[in-house]
C-alpha cells in the first residue's frame, strides 16, 4: 500500500517526526504514521522498537504545542516478520498545533497536503487560532439560563469586596476599560497598527540604540546523575564506554537521566551533531562542562 493523505511511511525514526505529527493533528481527518516501512510500502523493521517507542512518546509530549496528549496512540505491529511502529493521530481540537521551539509560524506549523507535510499559510494559522480563542469563558453559554449573580455577590461581600466596574474583568468577560489605545496613538501614530483578517498587530519602533552588555555566564544547576557523567567523561567516548564507566546497564535510563539533560544544558556535545543516531557517535565535554568538572 502506498502513501496517501492519511498514511505516512518512515524507514526509521527521523528528526521530522514532530513536523509530520503536527500536519496530521492539523488535518481534518488525522492520520497514521508507520516507522519501519520504506516509501514504497515495504516493511524494513525497527532494530530497537522499545527504545524508539519511548523516544516518540517523549518527543510528541514535549515538543508540540498545544499539548497533543490523548490525541495519539503508539503501538507495535508485526508485518512480514518485521517489527513496525504504528502512530495513530486524531484531528486536534485546538488547532493550529506547532513545533514548540519554532512557535506558531510558517516555520513551525504544518498541514497535510496530499502525501506531504506543507507549511501552513499565515492566513490559515490566524483563522484557526481565531476559531480556537472564540471558545473563551465569555463565549460559553450556560445550560442553566436561570442563574443569577446573587451567590457570587455573597462571596464578594464576605471578602469585603464590592461589585464595581472591575467585576466584568474579574470574570474574564471584558478587559478593564482604559486609555491605552489613545496613549499609544499619541506616542507612536497609526502606522504602528497592522490590520489582518483576524488579528490586529502592533509594531513599536525603538527610540534609542541599545548598547549590548556582556553578562557573566550563569552556572547551570545540574543533577547528581549529570555530575557523575561529567566526572567520568575524560575524552571522546561513545555511549557504551560511558555506561561502562558509570556501571549502568539500562540504556534508556542513561539516555533520559544522564545524556539528554547534559546535552540540553550545553555541558556535553556530540562529535557528529549532524547525525545524532550515528553508530560512530561519541560525546565530549564542552568548555562549560570542563569548567564544571574543575569545580567538582
Amino acid at each position: 500500500m502506498l502513501e496517501t493523505n492519511r498514511i505516512e511511511y518512515k524507514q526509521q525514526l527521523t528528526d521530522d517526526l514532530e513536523k509530520e505529527a503536527i500536519a496530521f493533528l492539523n488535518y481534518h481527518e488525522g492520520g497514521v504514521m508507520y516507522i519501519g516501512i520504506n516509501k514504497w510500502g515495504k516493511p524494513i523493521g525497527v532494530p530497537d522498537i522499545d527504545s524508539d517507542m519511548l523516544k516518540i512518546k517523549d518527543r510528541l509530549k514535549n515538543n508540540i504545542m498545544p499539548s497533543c496528549m490523548g490525541l495519539f496512540d503508539v503501538a507495535s505491529e508485526n508485518i512480514n516478520l518485521k517489527d513496525i511502529i504504528k502512530i495513530t493521530f486524531a484531528s486536534g481540537t485546538e488547532k493550529p498545533y506547532y513545533i514548540k521551539k519554532l512557535g506558531m509560524s510558517e516555520k513551525g506549523t504544518f498541514i497535510r497536503v496530499g502525501t506531504a507535510a506543507e507549511p501552513m499559510p499565515v492566513r490559515m494559522i490566524e483563522s484557526l487560532f481565531a476559531k480556537r480563542t472564540r471558545n473563551s469563558i465569555g463565549k460559553i453559554k450556560s445550560p442553566n439560563q436561570r442563574l443569577t449573580f446573587e451567590q457570587i455577590k455573597i462571596y464578594y461581600e464576605a471578602a469585603n469586596k464590592t461589585l464595581n466596574e472591575q467585576f466584568a474583568s474579574n470574570l474574564e468577560l471584558v478587559e478593564h476599560l482604559g486609555s491605552g489605545i489613545p496613549r499609544i496613538l499619541r506616542n507612536y501614530g497609526k502606522e504602528c497598527f497592522i490590520f489582518t483578517e483576524n488579528f490586529l498587530r502592533m509594531i513599536f519602533p525603538a527610540t534609542e540604540q541599545v548598547t549590548p552588555q556582556v553578562t557573566p555566564q550563569v552556572t547551570p544547576q545540574v543533577t547528581p546523575q549529570v555530575k557523575s557523567l561529567i566526572r567520568v567523561l575524560a575524552k571522546d567516548m561513545n555511549r557504551v564506554e560511558i555506561q561502562e564507566k558509570l556501571k549502568l546497564s539500562d540504556k534508556e535510563y542513561f539516555r533520559l537521566s544522564y545524556l539528554k539533560p547534559a546535552l540540553e544544558q550545553g555541558i556535553i556535545e556530540m562529535t557528529i551533531p549532524e547525525k545524532p543516531t550515528s553508530s560512530l557517535q561519541k560525546y565530549r565535554l564542552t568548555s562549560l562542562g570542563e569548567e564544571l568538572k574543575n569545580k567538582l
